[in-house]
């Protein structure tokens, strides 16, 4: 068995050259077709609207059977608590000034629309509502209606409650519940998504004129990006009508869009102007770039979807929305790219160098038309010093990887709960007070009951046993409250735990729960009981998720080693592509155990760290960080496969390849870890993680891993790098066609 060798067949047109010589001879039909596209897109989904589901249905285990059973029995309603303190430390539940501010917030809620089961900490059975010390009571209700109805009813709720509040200035007077903070914190979090969103472009758009030294070339992938967002966002209209979508899903879009959009427009981008360079006509330029960056962005979108899919197998509805969402925007992109981008360029004559920027332009210029070949001189510095020494190359290289991914060996993951909410947020400061006030109190763990009459004498002997037994244990305080669907098949026994709702305090009451608990009262009842609440559906979700992860890794890594294996002809190529990008992604996942688990960038990002990674976002990155480094690794590869396929040596080629992509990976990861940077700096302590993982995996993947590992490792390996056991030479042949024109033609100044 021996390397392959460099191919020299003639080869048919490829797929992306047939398109991309279509779209230069059809550039009106091309460009309005695409335009077109986006509007019709956007006009859709605005007319049919995309639904978000009224109710959280993503939960699993016993937490989500409690769930379901309690949907059943009762009536779409949202929970509501009023917190009523006192100033004064003399001030108590017993003093008229007290009594009357209880009064009133009763008398005001009890008259709004939606608004039931008003209970006073004064009424009978109720005492429960007034904490030990007497300075802190509650008033307790429900506001009926889906989330959407109570989240509009909860409005004259509230001004309700500020208005008992203005009449008392001695007492605090507080609202927190289910449809108070949904509103304040979808506001909160669309402000800061907003916010994202607007920064992003003009970021990007600096780094791209920073790149071309132009406006209206860099102006292209911004474009490409944005278009490809909005068409998509237009399409996930109706198809949220068929599969269930969240309110994150846009967000993603922005991030994946705006990422691969930008890169596989650079991918063309700098290829035609690479050759225009060497003396290529224009003409010819674009048809190069077609059928050389053009092939590249389809195998790497293709690769991109397919590690996209692996969110499909999580087996949660919201990892189903993001992978549809994230599949769907890559896949615009990618013909848009292939579309629209010749188009442009076939026509573009000089005026892709229009809005020059003065002194940066001609100084873009220059360095185009010099490091066409070399790469640059950084990059020349750092591949030449590699290229030299391979051996020590990836030694120190994967060692200091090694190094950055160690804390993930203590990693801990866990649902963040209010513990990611910023505490300055109001809704969040009156949470505060009642969990200080009310320990657990906002976050119970509710025991469900369901049989044929919950109030039977039984299971009424089997509650007040319940009660006493998770007393007993310590893990339970007070209020214990009970709840009875309207025909009495369902109970519901709330049980205030201690901690803070996913920390080990909680977790260690939900454990004692499920363990003795609850089992001992079903004995005694003669029926099953399910826990439910934050807790419980955290820990449920958190177990699905450590299931899940073989699933999804598995399918991921398979589907990507087939599509590189018949991509390159070669079963070490996607062996190394493999290893190098899990590497990259096992230092993000160290980087971001050291600085949120740990606690190690609380003052410089601004947060509290819950000790813990949010259970979601492991996986999350795995599947978008796999996806969107196979773009590096893929145009990069291209590249030196062509050489390869002309005749260079695979030493040369590398080297060929490497200096002929470093100005396009260095500014599509720039802007990349821009983007994704900005997303650092929201609010919300999971998407705080999740700018800082992209960004970090970025940055190493296009530095250490491309700039240094892949080429040390393609050097040692030789022509091995192109091995093809025979028994898989039927795989078809899918090399770069040859190009009508020299590779190495002199370069001559780019206008």
């Amino acid at each position: 068995m021996t390397p392959s060798t460099p191919s020299t067949a003639q080869h048919s047109p490829s797929l992306a050259a047939r398109i991309g010589r279509w779209s230069t001879r059809h550039r009106g039909m091309a460009i309005s077709g695409w335009l077109a596209f986006v509007l019709i897109a956007l006009v859709i989904g605005s007319a049919v609207g995309t639904v978000t589901p009224s109710d959280d249905n993503s939960g699993h285990g016993d937490s989500a059977t409690a769930d379901r059973i309690v949907d059943a029995a009762n009536p779409d309603r949202a929970g509501e608590t009023v917190l009523i303190q006192s100033k004064s430390a003399k001030t108590t539940t017993n003093d008229p000034a007290f009594r009357a501010t209880i009064d009133d917030v009763v008398r005001g809620v009890s008259g709004q629309p939606g608004v039931v089961h008003v209970k006073s900490p004064y009424g009978a059975g109720n005492t429960g509502q007034i904490s030990h010390d007497r300075r802190s009571a509650l008033v307790s209700f429900d506001i009926n209606g889906d989330s959407d109805l109570a989240e509009k009813r909860v409005d004259a709720v509230e001004a309700a409650v500020k208005a008992a509040a203005g009449k008392h200035p001695a007492m605090f007077v507080g609202q927190f519940g289910d449809a108070s903070s949904d509103k304040a914190l979808n506001k909160a979090f669309g402000d800061d998504f907003q916010q994202a969103g607007l920064l992003s472009i003009p970021v990007t758009l600096i780094i791209l004129v920073l790149t071309f030294g132009a406006l209206v070339a860099a102006g292209v992938p911004l474009l490409l990006g944005v278009t490809a967002v909005v068409g998509t966002i237009g399409l996930l209209g109706p198809i949220s009508h068929l599969v269930s979508l969240n309110d994150f899903i846009n967000e993603v879009v922005l991030l994946v869009g705006l990422a691969v959009g930008v890169d596989y427009s650079l991918f063309y981008l700098r290829r035609e102007r690479e050759e225009k360079a060497r003396g290529h006509s224009s003409k010819d330029a674009v048809a190069i770039a077609a059928a050389t960056s053009g092939r590249a962005v389809l195998i790497s979108g293709f690769t991109v979807i397919a590690a996209m899919a692996g969110m499909l197998l999580a087996g949660d509805s919201t990892f189903t929305a993001l992978g549809i969402g994230a599949m769907l925007v890559v896949f615009v992109a990618m013909i848009g790219s292939v579309t629209v981008i010749p188009a442009l360029l076939s026509g573009s004559g000089k005026w892709m160098g229009r809005g020059r920027i003065p002194f940066l332009g001609k100084r873009m210029s220059a360095a185009r038309t010099r490091d066409i070949d070399s790469g640059g001189r950084a990059w020349n510095l750092v591949l030449d010093a590699v290229l030299r020494r391979p051996i020590v190359s990836v030694i120190a290289a994967t060692a200091l990887l090694l190094l950055m991914a160690s804390p993930v060996l203590h990693m801990h993951t866990a649902d963040s709960g209010t513990e990611a909410i910023p505490r300055s947020l109001p809704i969040m400061k009156v949470y505060d007070k009642m969990q200080a006030a009310f320990p657990g109190g906002e976050i119970p763990a509710d025991v469900v009951i369901k049989a044929k009459d919950v109030t039977s004498p039984r299971i009424t002997a089997a509650v007040a046993a319940l009660k006493r037994d998770a007393l007993a244990t310590g893990q339970v305080k007070e209020p214990v409250d009970v709840t009875v669907s309207a025909d009495k098949t369902v109970m519901q026994v709330h049980l205030p735990i201690l901690g803070s709702g996913t920390d080990t305090a909680s977790n260690d009451a939900l454990a004692t729960l499920r363990g003795t608990v609850v089992p001992r009262f079903s004995e005694r009842a003669g029926t099953k009981a399910y826990v439910t609440g934050m807790t419980a559906g955290s820990k449920d979700f958190n177990d699905l998720m450590k299931s899940r992860w073989p699933i999804v890794f598995g399918f991921v890594l398979s589907l990507a080693f087939l599509l590189l294996l018949m991509t390159f002809r070669s079963i070490v190529i996607p062996i190394k592509a493999i290893v190098l990008n899990l590497l990259s992604v096992g230092a993000a996942y160290g980087v971001l155990t050291w600085v949120f688990q740990d606690g190690h960038g609380e003052q410089l990002l601004g947060f509290q760290s819950t000790g813990s990674i949010t259970s979601w976002l492991p996986m999350f990155l795995f599947v978008i960080l796999f996806g969107l480094s196979m773009d590096y690794h893929v145009f990069i590869l291209s590249r030196v496969r062509e050489a390869f396929d002309r005749g260079m040596k695979t030493e040369d080629a590398v080297a060929h390849g490497i200096r002929t992509t470093a100005g396009t990976v260095t500014s599509a990861a720039v802007v990349m870890v821009a983007v994704f940077g900005i997303f650092a700096t929201l609010s919300y302590l999971d998407f705080k993680m999740m700018g800082v993982g992209l960004a970090t995996a970025i940055l190493v993947d296009a530095t250490l891993v491309r700039a240094v590992l892949l080429p040390a490792t393609m050097k040692l390996l030789g022509d091995w790098n192109w091995y093809l056991p025979r028994w898989l030479e039927w795989l078809p042949d899918f090399t770069h066609e040859r190009s009508a024109k020299a590779p190495d033609a002199p370069p001559v100044p780019v206008d």
